[in-house]
């Protein structure tokens, strides 16, 4: 059996290569940087097995870490102290064991490069708990910047996500009976809005709430009414549920931008989109007027809300099966 691991800064992924095993692990680096005894404890004991171990990482960021060389360090240093057969899948799609920056923000060069070898013409978009990717494929080729910092000016990264967003960063005002502005305060995250609406459930809101409190839509309703300083008793349902829509739209329309941006400079026909917030996606993609393709719908959605580490496992699968004794540079193109 092979596995992938993605080791982000909030949720820890782990795939097989056939996705029959596919989970996510609440996991917040910045907090007490527990990966080793999760990966003892928790997931050695299942996957003694493995074959081989592809990785992929974004935790590296988390500022709990002086840099993300170190960030990089201690999370390869936590997995090879595990698995034993382990290949880090760097910024050019190329399996190392080498530990460097190179292994650096990867989790999305695995899934664009897992999708390519089908739709080699393509926009990738993932929209996780806290990002979004916006990756253009052309001729099979991945065509986003290297690094987060150029993806960002490339609008190929979005920093807003469908759980652990700040409400306060997607807008400054709602429009009730007048338009009144909103706290900055971490009062309610976008999980609140997508549990307002309908459109996740309890067991989808898997990071923490802002208040600590609970994770129905009740609990929700109250975090939002505290975005315009209010209880309960002073605004009603209704508005709260127009509140979260507009926050929706907000959050929309600027994916929308960013995917404007990018098939501005690249002939993108059809949005290939995964992640738990990849409903959103099926929104831009009608709006741009995109052909849309769920993940969900060919993988499944467990196996479409941990994408990248189900793609670093299928990719290191093909690489032994093409050259057992080497790893394989999977061809990454210059952006």
């Amino acid at each position: 059996m092979i596995i992938g691991i993605d080791v982000g800064g909030a949720n820890t992924k782990i795939s097989s290569a056939d996705g029959s095993i596919a989970e996510s692990y609440y996991l917040p680096l910045w907090k007490n940087k527990d990966i080793k005894s999760l990966l003892e404890g928790g997931l050695r004991p299942k996957y003694t097995g493995a074959d081989a171990v592809g990785v992929v990482m974004t935790g590296e960021l988390a500022d709990c870490f002086a840099s993300k060389g170190n960030g990089v360090r201690f999370i390869a240093d936590a997995i090879l102290s595990v698995f034993d057969d382990v290949h880090f899948l760097d910024a050019n799609g190329t399996f190392v064991s080498d530990v460097s920056e190179a292994i650096a923000s990867t989790n999305w060069v695995a899934s664009a490069n897992l999708i390519s070898t089908e739709f080699p013409d393509a926009l990738f978009m993932d929209i996780g708990s806290t990002t979004s990717d916006i990756i253009p494929i052309m001729d099979g080729v991945p065509m986003a910047a290297k690094t987060d910092f150029e993806r960002l000016k490339r609008n190929e990264l979005v920093y807003s996500g469908i759980l652990r967003t700040n409400v306060a960063t997607i807008l400054d005002r709602v429009m009730l009976d007048v338009p009144c502005r909103i706290s900055s305060e971490l009062f309610a995250i976008t999980a609140d809005v997508y549990s307002v609406l309908g459109e996740i459930s309890e067991d989808d809101y898997t990071c923490e709430t802002a208040d600590g409190a609970g994770k129905d839509a009740e609990s929700a309703m109250r975090r939002l009414a505290r975005v315009v300083c209010c209880d309960m008793k002073e605004i009603s349902p209704q508005e709260l549920r127009q509140i979260a829509k507009q926050i929706k739209e907000h959050q929309v329309q600027s994916l929308v931008d960013a995917v404007l941006n990018v098939c501005g400079r690249f002939d993108c026909g059809v949005v290939i989109a995964g992640g738990l917030g990849e409903f959103l996606a099926e929104d831009v993609a009608r709006r741009v007027g995109l052909k849309y393709i769920s993940l969900s719908n060919r993988y499944g959605k467990k196996v479409s809300s941990i994408f990248p580490a189900y793609a670093v496992a299928r990719l290191l699968e093909t690489s032994r099966r093409v050259n057992p004794s080497t790893c394989h540079d999977l061809n990454m193109g210059k952006s």
